[in-house]
């Protein structure tokens, strides 16, 4: 996609969501970061419904590991892998009581060490809490960025490094948030719903997803 299309691109889904953010709910940028690692391999919608009342108990690293493993479990035992993301968030509330004061650094190389926060964690954890142009490429993110030629890669990694030589300034703290709900909604993976996308003659996606029949009656 060329350099005018790919702002252009942007500039539509910006002006149909002027302020996007995450569909994460968090209180604070510890919350947040829990939240993120709980995300891997589940949506949003059941991570929130596990942690509205984890988090009306919990609001710091020291109050998690109060709560401790066991306890954590209760909390998040509907979100997949919960047993492995337990034990990932009391290590990481450990590292952050000990080396960090209880606060999540603002650092994507320091956060990528602590236990189970990867590139893609990090890159969210950046962005929502501290404002950095960073791009968390997630499978929404990766097809987006393929399907529609805005930011090909055969990894995850080089869709990121692609999105982010080619983001046009206005739009780079946005961005991922635009994509991900663009590819949660509209450029879905089975079916993309070409007839209603406000970005379709800018893709090179083909051929466009038709409009369902209307039903007979309806």
């Amino acid at each position: 996609m060329k350099k005018d299309a790919i702002f252009e691109f942007y500039r539509r889904l910006a002006e149909l969501n002027p302020s996007p953010e995450t569909e994460l709910e968090y209180g604070n940028i510890y919350q947040l970061l829990v939240a993120v690692v709980l995300s891997a391999q589940a949506t949003d919608v059941g991570v929130n419904k596990a942690t509205r009342r984890l988090f009306r108990e919990v609001e710091t690293p020291q109050a998690m590991l109060d709560l401790g493993e066991a306890g954590l479990k209760e909390y998040i035992k509907t979100i997949g892998l919960f047993n492995a993301k337990a034990k990932n968030v009391i290590a990481l509330s450990e590292i952050l009581v000990r080396d960090h004061g209880g606060q999540v650094p603002a650092d994507r190389d320091t956060l990528v060490e602590l236990p189970g926060v990867g590139r893609k964690t990090a890159n969210v954890v950046m962005n929502c809490a501290f404002g950095a142009e960073t791009f968390a490429v997630d499978t929404h993110i990766f097809r987006v960025g393929n399907r529609t030629g805005l930011a090909p890669g055969k990894t995850p990694l080089a869709v990121e490094k692609r999105l982010e030589k080619d983001t046009p300034a206005p739009f780079r703290v946005g961005a991922h948030h635009w994509l991900i709900l663009h590819g949660r909604y509209i450029c879905k993976a089975r079916t993309p719903e070409c007839w209603r996308c406000p970005v379709a003659d800018l893709c090179r996606y083909k051929p466009k997803t038709p409009a369902p029949k209307a039903k007979r009656g309806a």
